[in-house]
This record gives C-alpha cells, structure tokens and sequence, in this order.
C-alpha cells in the first residue's frame, strides 16, 4: 500500500500536574476502567473530541511518598492484523498486576499514524516495567470487545529512564510485514498528594455490578477477533468458521434493541465479506444485508456512520466484481459519493475511500453498458464526482459521462445534451497530452459530437474543428491499429459535411477512398460493418448529385440496402439509413420515373416516424424526406392527393421545435416556393410561418445591427414581404396583405417605449434579457476558444428561454397581448385615419435602375437643358402606377384636393420617386397643363404603418417647449468629402426665418463634431442639419452625416431615444435611401431619425447640390414659419405641405432632379 507524505505522530503523554494547597502522595494515579466504556464522538474528523463515558479517577494506593515517572510516547506504521478498516487507535496501559488504564479512541491518519491527548501517572514501584498495548478499534461509538492488538511494548523502567530525558524510537514487532514504532521520552516527577478512597471503592462496586451477559459479549467478541486474525494470516477455513461462529453468536445475544446490534453486524458481516473474497464463503447476499442493517442503525451524524457506508459499498463493489450485477455497482458509487464528505482530508478512511475504493467503483462503473437513462446519467455524474481535478481515473469518468449524455441525445435529441458531451469530452481531451494512451479515442469521440452538432446547426467551425480532431486521431492510428477503422470512418464522414458544405471535390474523393478503406477493415460480421456500409454510401450519393453518374447513386443504394439487412431493428440510428435510402430512391426516381422507387421511398421515411420520440430533432428530416417524396410523385404522376401529403409534412417540419431557427426558415421559405409554383392554397399560411420564424430569430437581438445581420443572413427570403402580399392580394386577401407586408418590413423596429411607460420592471428586464441574449449569440460566434464558445451556446440557450418566459409574462399584460407579434389588420387601419396610405408591392428592379441611371446623367446636365429620360421615367410613373390610385381618390374615395396622402413603398418602390409622378401633357381642352400628382394631394412617405402610429401617438405626449438648433459642417476635413461652400450661408437664413421664441441655436464649424451633434439632436425639439451625407448600401448602419471629427452614425442616432423630439431637416445626401441587403426594410437616416422620436423628417433620395438646395430651404422655411406672425405655433405636421409649396415655388431656380430629392417622412 504506497504511503503518503504527510506524517502525523502519535502521541501518548504520561505526566502529574501538582495542585496548589494539595499534599503529594505516592502511587497516586489516573486510572481509566478496563470493561468496555460507552465513547462520545462531536464529529468524524482529525479534530472529533471524544470523551469517556466515566469521570477520570483519581485513586491512592499507599502513603509512602516516591518519584513517579511522566513519559511522552508517539507512533507510526500501525497495521491491522485482521486486514479490516479500523474506526480509532487506542492505548492500554498496566498499572498494576490487577489494572489497566485504556487512553481515548483515536482516528487513525492517511500515514497510518495516530495522535492522542489524554493522561495517566504510573508509579515505578506498582510494576516493574512499562507495559503498553496498542490496539485498533472497529467503533468509534460504544466499543465491543477489546479490539485487535496492532502492537506490544515491555520495558523496564531503569531503560527507560536511562536516555535521560531525550527521545528515543522503539521498533515493535512487525504486523503484515511492516514495523511499527514508537518514540519514546521519560522523565521523574513527584508523585501527587491527593487521596479519595472513596471514588476507587466506587469503581470496583461498578465493576462487580458489570453484566455478565455483557462480560460474555466482550468475551465471544474478543475471541471472534483472534479467530479472524488467524484466518487472515493462515487462510485456513476452520479459523474462519470459529469467527464466524462467535460472531453469530454475539449476534444472537444482541437483539435488534441492543445498543451492540450495529456492531454485531459488521463484525459477522467482515468476516463473511473476507471468507467471499477468498471464495471460502459462496453467498454474499447475506452479508451485504448484514451491512445494510448496520447501516440503518447507524445514520448520520453516528459516529460509525462513514465506516459503515465504507463496509456496505466495499461489500457491493466485491459483488459486483464477482458477479457483474450493474445494480451493485451503481449502489456502491452512490455510497461512496456520500462518504467522502463525510471524510475530513487526512484520515486513513478518507484514503482509503478515495483511493482504491473509488479507483474500484470507477473500474466497476466502466465495464457496464452505457446507459443513456436519467438513473445511468446520475451514476456517470456520481462517478464524475469521485474523480475530482487531479484524480488520475477523471478523464474516463469524463468520456463515460459524455458518453451516457450523447446516447440520450441519440435518444431524444435535446441539444442541451449534445453541448454537454461536447463539453466533457473536451476536458477528457484536455487531460490527455501527446503521448497519452487514451488520447486518440477521446479525440475521435469530441469530433463526433462536434460533426453531430454541425449535423444539427449548421456551425462550419465545429466541422471544421472535427475534422482537424479526427486527422490527428487517424495519424495516432497507422495501418495495422485496432482501432484505424474508427477513425477512417468518422474521418471520412466529416470530410462528406465538409464537401457538403465547401464544394471541394477533393473532399468527397478522399471521404470515399477513407470509406472503402474502412470498409475493408470491417469485414462481414464485424460489429461496425452497418455504419460504414451507411457512411459509404452517403459519399456515393453525394458525389453523385455532383457528378451524376447514376452508378454512384445505384451502389449507394445497394449500400443502403445491406446496411439496413446488418442495422438491429432497436438501433438508435437505424432511422438515419432509413431517410437516406429514402432519398436515394426519391432521386433514382425523379431519373428513372419508376414508381417503385418513390412507393418504397415514401414507406421507409415514415417508419422511424413510429420510434421516434415527438421531440426528437430528426423527425424534422423524417418529415422534410416526405415531402421530398411526395413532391417528386406529385411532378412526374400529377396524383393530387400527393400534394397535401407534400404540404402537410412542410407543415410539421417547419413547425419542429428542435430544430434552430435558421434550418427552420428555410424550410419555411421552401414551402412558400412549393406553394406558388403549385398554386396551392398553403401559400399565405406558409409565408405567415416564415415570418413568424424570422420574428422569433430576430426578436432576441437587442441591438439593431445584430437584427440587421441576422436578417440579411437569410438570402432567400430577401423579397418576402412584397411576395407574401402579392400572394395575398391574388387571393383577393386585402387584409392579410396588408398585414404580410407590415410584418415582413417591421423585424428590425422594435420600440419599448410603451412597455416603459406601462411596467418599467418588464421592461427592464426584457431589454436586460434581450441585450444578454443578443450578447451571448454574438460572443459565441467571435470567441476562438471553442470550449469557451460551449459555454457560450449553452448560456445563450439558458437565456433565451428566459427571455421567452418574460415575452411570455409581458403578453399577460392587457396592453401588451401582440407584444412582438405582427400588428392586426384592425391595429394598422389607425394609420390612415388623417389620410390615405398607398402600399406598393411589385418587383420593378428594371424601372429602378433606370431611375438611378436618369439622375445620374441629369446631375451632369446643365440646369436649362431638358432632362428627357427623367420625364419619361416620370410619366410612365403616372400612367402605370399612380394615375389609377388617383383614379380611385377622386371617384371611389372623393378624397379633396390638397390633401394629405401617405405612400408606403416596399422592395424597388423606396428608391423610386413615386411623389415626382407626373404626366407631362397639356389637358385635352388646351386650358392648361395636366395636374402632377403634387399638385392634387401633400405627399408623405412612410417607412411602415407602424412608425406612422407611433409617431402620432408620441404627437400627443409633446410636454416640452419647442427648441431648434441648426447643425452644419460645411468643411468635414480631409478625405471626407468635399467642401459645402454654401452651408453657412444657409444656416444663416435658417436661423433668420425661425422664430426667436424658438430658443434658436447654431453649432458650425469646429463645433460641429459628432459629441456636439449628438448632444443638440437629444437636447432640441427641431433640427436642421446641413452638411455631406451618406449611405452605406452594405451596412445601412453605418450609413452617415459627415462631422468634423467623427462620423455621427444611423447607429449614433438609433441608440438614443428622443422622445421629446419634433422635426428634422436633413439637408444632406442619402438620407432617405433604404438598404441593397434588406430592400423590404426601410433602414436609412430619415427612418432612423424618424426611430429615435422625430415625428416629422425631409430627407433626400440622391445627391443634394448645395448650392440649388438652400432655394429649397429657404422656400420650405418661409411656408413653415409664415403664420407665426399672426399668432400660430411652430407645428411639425405642416412640414409636409411647406414643403410642397416650396419645390413649386422653386420652379424656375431648381432643376427638376434637385426638386425631386426632398421627400416627407412621418405626421
């Protein structure tokens, strides 16, 4: 048994303390009883204080004053006979020929030392030598017996005394091998003076009274103990059954009330346990019942509570080393786990249990079958335990455990499962530097789980990180290796993914070559053969849908088949060779037009259906192969039953819970192309899912740029708003359109304010929650540390469910019931009532473009030449789009002149000047020109119907006095633009034709800085900027107004919130153009000015000639302000109407295009 370093002495003190007033007597002594005396144990620890049952008595002998002798006595290497766990150590001590003095049970410690703190005072004249028995006691309670003797001392007292006060060491003889010791040290005292006669009469009247049954029982007890010596040093038998015997009968003589019973219990149980591990007992069941009754006699905090935990689980752990019960095994761990609490740091149990017992349990723990329950989990998690850091067994408790959590992600598929096995595997590894033993497999088995969750989320740096993983696995690995055909296997599997995913044809080759190879290695019969005959054929039929050479396709099939003949019919994966034959055979089909093929196809995707738990992740696969089917028949046979088939399975794919947002949209944005090209009638509910799914992926992003870029990621589903509302409006489903439309353009808007006013705790919280969620998506795709980024992806999920449970708790809210759920038809009709709304769906890239090429050349032109393709573009505006809504104004609506018109532009629409619309034709009686369309109704744009009702309800929280500060910055600096020769000028007449009573200010210049704007836009009620512009096509975000140091930003002035904010001018460029990436998503500076609180913004679709556009300005500030003289209020919703007088008053002066760019935002 190898030794620990730390020793601890033991310790016995002999000494006489002289009390003041007393008179010294001789052989005066401290005498403890010799019969068995009831301990009491405060804890069970190297610090427990244990006191005796009995008062220390003093007792005089005789008159006669003498010297005494006080010695200090201390130990090691102690070693029980018996082999078993001793409770304490403890010393007896003859005083006389008729007395013995017995010292406190002590713990023994992990070096097998022990230390005491009691005292005795031997006179030399009682007895003519010192005599001492050490001795291991198996109960730190009510001792039985007298215990086994570990150690014997007889030294006469003249040797003793001879090293004249020093320590000396005493050799013992040795026990099982090994030589105790003793360090000594005497010194003469003088004896004590005290006398009471009448306390040693007591103590012999006690022992006269002492029981004889329990004289008895110490008797058969003691000679239990001799026997069992003998049978551990002899192995013979015939000792073993004596000891048994007198067990048995102590047993017999202790009923279930004795306070014995416990020890009777072990006593015959270790000796029974001792006989089964030397197979001279056959039945180990009795025996573990012995210790079972113990132990329920014993609950904590008995003092023999750890020890009989200890002796129950050595007891199973045998078992089941002998008889390979699981049910052992498992019971023993769950034993031990409660026992080394209980164990303080430096006592022998606690090395004992820690070492070889756990060691055992670990060893146990392995050689059963991995069990992917929640019990198996928790027996994993509890031999994890028993590992801590540093233990040498903790890396393959780590694999076991992550083992366990994969299967049961096979199982039922929770990705919280399949984390943590990541997680565990990861620190297996970490464990496992070059060199070690057990490093390639835990390699192999990190990389599968990665490849399995890249399988599942579509994450490329774990296919990445896999495949890096196995290649160093198979290098551990060459040819020859037991194991190679593991690693060729998952290598190649990889390398299929990565193909998948890259395209690198060099990929799929070697994935193939990897297979055929493992292919040979597992040969028919071999237990593996199933997968890699499935693995194979996935390579073929991937390499297939490249190349098209039907015979990949017709051998993968074959694969598939013999796969499935070898797969258990209760295999956790046998489903996954059933979807992949199934699409095999979907695609033969599609090629050979054998209805056979899709028949079978359509059969083996729905069997897995059966097995698989309603939660599990690939039911989504089962049910996207279905459709596959289904839709495949559809197109060759034209059955039409075939289609609802196809839709349904859609249906229940996209709605599959386990699946990630991403892989759920796609599904959703497939069934919405399926629908149309099929004219089915899914096709509006297949867009509300789509939308639905995009809600819930964006809304968890605090930020707007996080919303923007998760959005934006979604490639195919760009023009979805316009497409689900045309889709609407062919099925003559106005309303649903209009609401499509809102909730597809809305995603990246979500506005709290409400929420704040109503309950700022909720509203704390989600914004809280949100930010940390939106935190944790980003940090996890940023961190290189990829057991960081598991910790990561695991907290992001712990957080969006609680985010999902404060949506929840905010919905329960009267007010608040759509809280980020698309506005109802009903809610979005308050957005006209000052007005008509126009939204415009259609798909006009063409007309676009040749908008943008007009402007182009006609900011070339000079102001008096005719700007002729822009006339054309501008007519075919009126003709074919807004002449029949005016149409509709005038006879359907009777709508008056002059008044107010919003117009909603979606997709190509935002960046066309619909409020330019113009016939450009004289009226057919001559009387004059054809009315534009701003001569018959004030235009305003609007971003949403949302923003439009948002902004006329802050309209009603106005409480502050109007303010205006006006921001140019006409030399921006080097690299930034050119010169604005003629903005100081402008704000010149700008702060003229605002009223005084406005508070009026103006920041210019040097002060014009990003701080300083940010600063004014949040402390002014109204704003006039003047300075360059600019939108980033890429990054709408970052789309900006040009300062004097720093750029102030979309996102500058999205982040904070105006509410008190009225009206903008943004005499810029840009400012008014939305975003390439998310056309459908109005995001540009005037909608985020318009965000932020502004109610009312003018912004500019193209380039601003500073020069012409202070004509503009000047004129729209004249009509703004004009009626102030007369008593009127600075009011923004006129901002509108000012501004379309002013572009007619500035006919003459202003080209056309220059005219054109000032567009109205808002109320």
């Amino acid at each position: 048994m190898q030794k620990e370093t730390i020793k601890v002495p033991l310790a016995l003190e002999f000494h006489e303390v002289q009390r003041p007033g007393e008179v010294m007597l001789p052989h005066t002594m401290i005498c403890w009883p010799v019969h068995p005396v009831p301990m009491i144990s405060k804890s069970f620890g190297s610090q427990c204080a244990v006191f005796s049952g009995l008062n220390i008595v003093r007792i005089t002998i005789q008159n006669t004053v003498d010297s005494t002798s006080a010695l200090v006595i201390s130990g090691k290497n102690f070693q029980v006979p018996s082999e078993r766990i001793p409770a304490g150590i403890y010393i007896s001590v003859n005083v006389d020929s008729r007395r013995r003095w017995k010292s406190a049970i002590s713990f023994v410690s992990s070096d097998e030392s022990v230390v005491w703190g009691n005292s005795v005072t031997l006179s030399s004249h009682s007895s003519p030598a010192l005599s001492v028995e050490i001795r291991a006691s198996f109960e730190l309670g009510r001792m039985f017996g007298s215990g086994e003797v570990v150690g014997r001392l007889r030294m006469p007292w003249n040797e003793l005394l001879s090293h004249r006060h020093e320590p000396f060491d005493v050799s013992l003889p040795p026990v099982r091998g090994v030589h105790p010791s003793l360090k000594l040290k005497a010194t003469i005292v003088q004896a004590c003076n005290y006398q009471d006669d009448a306390l040693f009469d007591l103590l012999l009247t006690e022992r006269k009274l002492e029981s004889l049954v329990d004289r008895k029982i110490a008797r058969d007890t003691d000679a239990g103990h001799a026997q069992f010596v003998k049978y551990m040093r002899r192995k013979t038998v015939s000792h073993l059954k004596r000891a048994v015997d007198h067990f048995q009968s102590v047993l017999d003589q202790c009923p279930v009330s004795h306070p014995d019973h416990a020890t009777a219990l072990t006593n015959l149980a270790c000796a029974r346990l001792s006989g089964y591990i030397r197979n001279d007992v056959q039945d180990i069941d009795d025996t573990t019942s012995l210790f079972r009754d113990a132990l329920a006699l014993r609950p904590q905090p008995h003092p023999d509570h750890p020890l009989s935990l200890y002796n129950l689980a050595r007891a199973l752990n045998w078992c089941h080393f002998k008889k390979g019960t699981a049910a052992d095994i498992c019971e023993a761990a769950q034993l031990y786990h409660e026992l080394l609490p209980l164990c303080p740091e430096g006592t022998y149990l606690r090395r004992i249990a820690a070492g070889n017992g756990v060691d055992d349990v670990i060893s146990g723990c392995n050689d059963i079958p991995i069990d992917a329950s929640d019990e198996g989990i928790h027996l994993r998690r509890v031999a994890l335990e028993l590992c801590p850091l540093g233990h040498p067994l903790r890396h393959g408790a780590l694999n076991m455990l992550a083992r366990a959590v994969q299967a049961r992600f096979d199982q039922h598929g929770s990705i919280d499962d399949l984390d943590t096995s990541i997680q565990l595997y990861r620190e297996a590894v970490s464990l496992c530097p070059e060199g070690h033993a057990d490093r390639d497999p835990y390699l192999n088995n990190l990389a599968d789980s990665l490849t399995s969750r890249f399988q599942h989320q579509d994450k490329p740096h774990d296919l990445d990180e896999a495949i890096s993983l196995h290649e160093e696995a198979l290098r551990l690995r060459p040819v020859g290796h037991n194991y190679r055909h593991y690693s060729l296997d998952n290598l190649g599997r990889a390398l299929i993914a990565h193909f998948k995913e890259r395209g690198d044809i060099d990929d799929i080759t070697r994935a193939i070559s990897l297979q055929r190879e493992a292919l040979t290695l597992r040969s028919p019969g071999h237990p593996h053969r199933d997968a890699t005959l499935n693995n194979l054929a996935v390579a073929l039929q991937t390499r297939y849908h490249t190349s098209h050479v039907s015979d990949d396709l017709d051998e993968a099939i074959d694969l598939y088949r013999e796969c499935l003949r070898l797969t258990r019919l209760d295999h956790s994966k046998r489903h996954k060779c059933l979807f992949n034959l199934s699409s095999a055979l979907c695609y033969r089909f599609t090629q050979t037009q054998q209805n056979e093929d899709v028949e079978e196809a359509i059969t083996l995707c729905q069997q897995p259906l059966a097995a698989l738990s309603s939660l599990h992740p690939d039911r989504h696969f089962s049910y996207w192969w279905l459709q596959e089917a289904y839709l495949s028949r559809y197109r060759i046979l034209h059955d039409p039953a075939d289609l609802p088939l196809a839709i349904e399975n859609f249906r229940l794919a996209s709605g599959h819970p386990t699946q990630g947002f991403p892989q759920r949209i796609i599904t959703a944005y497939r069934w919405t192309v399926a629908a149309e090209q099929h004219d089915d009638g899914s096709a509006l509910e297949a867009y509300n899912t789509c939308f639905d799914l995009l809600d819930g992926h964006l809304a968890t992003r605090s930020s707007t740029i996080s919303r923007r870029e998760a959005a934006a990621a979604h490639h195919p589903v760009r023009s979805l708003p316009a497409d689900a509302a045309s889709c609407a409006i062919r099925r003559d489903n106005l309303r649903q359109a209009v609401e499509l439309v809102e909730q597809g353009r809305g995603q990246q808007w979500t506005p709290v304010e409400d929420l704040e006013s109503a309950n700022p705790t909720l509203a704390h919280n989600y914004l809280e929650l949100s930010k940390r969620v939106s935190n944790a998506a980003q940090s996890s795709a940023t961190i290189t540390d990829r057991a960081a980024t598991d910790r990561e992806e695991i907290e992001y999920r712990r957080l969006t469910r609680q985010w999902e449970a404060a949506v929840a708790e905010i919905r329960n809210l009267p007010a608040f019931s759509r809280f980020l759920l698309p506005p109802s038809y009903e809610d979005l009709q308050a957005a006209a009532r000052q007005g008509p709304v126009i939204i415009l769906i259609a798909n006009l890239k063409i007309l676009k473009d040749r908008f943008t090429r007009a402007i182009r050349d006609s900011s070339r032109m000079n102001p008096r030449e005719s700007r002729t393709d822009l006339i054309v573009l501008l007519r075919i505006i009126w003709d074919q789009i807004m002449l029949p809504i005016v149409d509709v104004h005038e006879h359907v609506l009777k709508l008056q002149r002059r008044s107010r018109i919003w117009l909603c532009p979606t997709a190509a629409f935002t960046s066309i000047p619909l409020h330019a619309a113009h016939p450009f034709q004289t009226k057919p009686d001559r009387s004059g020109k054809e009315p534009c369309l701003e001569d018959l109704y004030i235009c305003s744009y609007t971003p949403t119907l949302s923003a439009l009702i948002r902004s006329r309800q802050l309209m009603k929280k106005r409480s502050v006095s109007p303010s205006f500060v006006a921001i140019g910055q006409g030399q921006p600096g080097a690299g930034k633009g050119k010169a604005l020769l003629a903005v100081d000028s402008e704000l010149e007449f700008v702060h003229k034709l605002v009223p005084a009573t406005a508070n009026r200010i103006t920041i210019s210049g040097d002060e014009a800085t990003r701080a300083g704007a940010l600063e004014a836009l949040q402390q002014n009620t109204w704003v006039h900027l003047a300075c360059h512009g600019k939108q980033d096509p890429e990054q709408p975000y970052d789309s900006h107004f040009v300062m004097r140091d720093e750029h102030l930003t979309l996102l500058d002035i999205m982040e904070r919130h105006i509410p008190q904010a009225e009206f903008a001018f943004l005499s810029a460029c840009h400012t008014a153009v939305g975003d390439e990436e998310t056309p459908d998503e109005v995001i540009h500076l005037a909608a985020g000015l318009q965000f932020s609180g502004f109610k009312s913004v003018i912004g500019t679709l193209w380039e601003v000639d500073d020069a012409v556009a202070k004509h503009v300005v000047e004129a729209f500030y004249g009509y703004m302000f004009g009626d102030l003289k007369k008593g009127g209020v600075m009011d923004c919703t006129r901002a509108a109407w000012a501004l379309n007088c002013a572009t007619h008053a500035v006919k003459t002066k202003v080209p056309l295009e220059q005219r054109m760019v000032f567009v109205h935002i808002g109320v």
